[in-house]
């Protein structure tokens, strides 16, 4: 069962990370790496805490329509952010591991403001020249890895709505590009989009 931490908590992980000479952090994590379509998408935020914030936690704890009305208010808010993209047919010629990473590595990377310290999400840390740690179970403990995956959360929720109208029939819009039984369904009967993950073996419908 995943448990909600409460906002002070989630703060003061960053604050604990914030000590001399570290200034700026910079939350990174990712969205739709498990999904059977789409691309796998991940975010590097540098956000101060404030009080249109208080909501800010793990977006797979929060309403679609709620992750949508935080993503306006760290964007607005926060100090700097970037996306990276990667697209089914590179996590196919490589791996979704490698996908991953050089999508966090290039939202990183994008940032114009350089943080002192990179707090991921996970277990890997993506090729990047500034100091990097790994916080498994992050978006559940940091304020900055929590406000990153609710960017990359509804960045990707977006990328799938709209291909939703490309490839109707597979209910992109509801799914995600996840592989729930109707979207399996879909798939045995009208076979795989160009969106798909071809590398990616569909569960069993028994």
């Amino acid at each position: 069962m995943i448990t909600r931490t409460s906002f002070e908590d989630l703060v003061r992980f960053d604050l604990e990370k914030r000590k001399p000479p570290i200034r700026l952090i910079a939350g990174v994590d990712e969205a739709g790496r498990g999904a059977l379509a789409g691309p796998v998408v991940a975010a590097a935020v540098i956000c101060e805490p404030h009080e249109d914030l208080l909501r800010v936690t793990d977006s797979k704890l929060l309403p679609e329509s709620v992750r949508e009305e935080l993503y306006e208010m760290i964007c607005l808010r926060c100090l700097d952010y970037r996306v990276g993209i990667v697209g089914p047919e590179e996590i196919d010629r490589w791996n979704i591991l490698r996908a991953t990473l050089e999508a966090m590595r290039c939202a990183i990377s994008s940032l114009e403001m350089a943080p002192c310290c990179v707090l991921v999400d996970g277990r890997h840390i993506p090729s990047v020249e500034i100091h990097a740690e790994t916080v498994k179970g992050g978006d559940r403990k940091s304020f900055s890895i929590a406000a990153a995956s609710i960017v990359a959360k509804v960045t990707r929720d977006r990328i799938m709505r709209e291909r939703d109208r490309e490839f109707p029939g597979y209910g992109f819009r509801k799914n995600k590009g996840y592989g729930t039984r109707k979207h399996i369904q879909a798939i045995r009967r009208s076979g795989l989009t160009a969106f798909h993950r071809r590398s990616f073996h569909i569960r069993s419908l028994d």
